[in-house]
């Protein structure tokens, strides 16, 4: 059971806090609701109680898991030959990345990143890769901001440190309007 003003991750969409339990009646029955607030966008949804955690939502990461990921980003990723960075194959990666972005596992989401960041070494990428860089970037921030209490630019710089090219000037928004490139 999650409680009121508890932060909970909400797949591909970031950590939302529980403003609050709501009731109300369907069909002559009553369904209880969680109504999450998200904290870095203008949004507010309901969501089931009784399949809450189906949904993927999930408590924030523990200082240990944060720890593993920065662990997983320091790691060499898998070389990837140049026809495998064809627009055909980001098609096939992008539905891949997706499926695991809407997990809301902060370990594949690291992973997309990390990937992301070595195939940007290696060519530039198209529109697509970049917004997907973007989103991952901006969920592990805020995800990491949280839980070590740093300030989001101060997570997204420990996030960029493990790479070193180009993408270390993407811009960072503190505000829903976040810009993907």
């Amino acid at each position: 059971m999650y409680s009121l003003n508890e932060k909970v991750v909400y797949p591909g969409h970031g950590v939302a806090k529980i403003n609050r339990i709501v009731e109300k009646n369907i069909s002559n029955k009553t369904a209880t609701f969680y109504e999450l607030k998200f904290l870095n966008k203008e949004m507010t949804i309901l969501v089931p109680t009784d399949n809450f955690i189906s949904v993927g939502i999930r408590k924030l990461s523990s200082d240990e898991n944060i720890n593993y990921i920065f662990q997983i980003l320091s790691e060499p990723v898998k070389k990837i030959n140049s026809r495998e960075l064809n627009s055909s194959s980001w098609n096939k990666r992008s539905k891949q990345y997706q499926f695991k972005l809407r997990s809301g596992d902060l370990l594949e989401i690291s992973k997309i990143y990390r990937d992301l960041q070595y195939i940007a070494q290696q060519k530039e990428l198209s529109f697509g890769e970049r917004a997907l860089l973007q989103q991952t970037e901006m969920l592990l921030a805020e995800e990491i901001s949280l839980v070590k209490n740093l300030v989001e630019e101060k997570a997204v710089e420990q996030l960029r440190s493990f790479f070193n090219h180009k993408t270390q000037n993407l811009p960072v928004s503190q505000n829903s309007q976040r810009a993907y490139l």
